[in-house]
């Protein structure tokens, strides 16, 4: 990996080029994880729908950087906290619904949703006992669906 001084320095020219003036914090490689926390004044631009823009911009700072660490790693961008904040209404949608599906006896069909907060639906849902939870569908409209445990 490449040391800290220069992952700072590719990143902070690639946003520049971008003409986006923020904050950028670099933490140390966690799990071949690189996290890269970036605080603007207008995030929504960035961010885009549903994060889409958010996972674009991600997607082209690792091919930037991937040609020059010759290394395999992921990259963790978010911006002003948007990931961790939708982590939190995600796990938080699962126990509620849970609770709802444990109490009622009824299945409860979640709106599609990508993968990646799909799984996080799925490992809120692991830890119970009184639900059980699974994929049903067809990419992009696979969603997730909670039931009461047989």
């Amino acid at each position: 990996m490449l040391d800290k001084e220069n992952l700072e320095k590719i990143v902070k020219e690639f946003f520049q080029k971008m003409t986006i003036d923020g904050e950028i914090k670099i933490l140390p490689p966690k799990d071949e994880t690189l996290s890269i926390h970036l605080k603007v004044e207008n995030p929504q631009i960035l961010i885009g729908e549903k994060g889409q823009t958010l996972f674009e911009i991600q997607h082209l700072l690792k091919a930037i950087l991937k040609r020059k660490i010759n290394e395999n790693f992921y990259i963790d961008l978010d911006i002003n906290d948007y990931k961790k904040k939708k982590i939190e209404y995600l796990k938080d949608l699962a126990r509620s619904v849970a609770d709802e599906v444990s109490l009622t006896k009824k299945e409860k069909i979640l709106s599609p949703m990508p993968a990646y907060e799909r799984r996080i639906i799925h490992l809120e849902i692991a830890s119970r006992k009184d639900v059980t939870s699974e994929s049903i569908g067809q990419e992009p409209e696979r969603k997730v669906v909670i039931k009461p445990y047989p």
